[in-house]
């Protein structure tokens, strides 16, 4: 009994040092995903609770953020396969994205608009690789795609974007 308390206690300050540390972060990834502020954070506890669930699971190699967020993004995936959400429309405002920790009110969501009119499998390499800074295999890892594939579609994402934000950056 008291082993299993000790074992309690211990991931108990894990998961809530991760809940800081990513709490934040995860809420955006699924807002992302989900395009609804109550139902990312319903999200984002779920993914808390499947991490709590499976901290045992978490390999010394692996980063504690690729690995929440791969929760994150696979909780995000079942929720959109569910019955609810093929019978509703979602578009998504960069309006009603959740804020950041510290935003500056003059900052230009131009770019973050083209990235999140992106088709879903160039926005979600993009958003983890640049707005979450995963590596293209921690990404990849997430997504459950062969590194490859990750940079095949983070160099056409990049193509797409230079395209639609051409005249944007330095009057090109």
């Amino acid at each position: 009994m008291k082993n299993s308390r000790m074992i309690a206690d211990t991931h108990g300050s894990t998961l809530e040092r991760m809940m800081t540390d990513y709490g934040d972060s995860i809420v955006r990834i699924c807002y992302l995903f989900l395009k609804d502020r109550q139902l990312a954070q319903d999200a984002a506890q779920e993914t808390f609770i499947k991490a709590w669930n499976a901290l045992h699971t978490l390999r010394s190699g692996d980063t504690e953020k690729a690995w929440l967020i791969k929760i994150a993004v696979n909780t995000c995936k079942n929720m959109l396969r569910s019955r609810y959400f093929k019978m509703v429309d979602r578009s998504i405002s960069t309006d009603d994205l959740p804020e950041p920790a510290s935003v500056d009110p003059d900052t230009d969501d131009t770019v973050l608009k083209e990235v999140m009119a992106l088709d879903d499998k160039y926005r979600e390499v993009v958003i983890l690789y640049y707005y979450q800074e995963l590596s293209s295999d921690e990404t990849a890892k997430v997504l459950g795609l062969p590194t490859a594939t990750v940079r095949t579609r983070m160099k056409r994402a990049r193509e797409l974007l230079r395209t639609r934000l051409k005249g944007w950056y330095f009057d090109e």
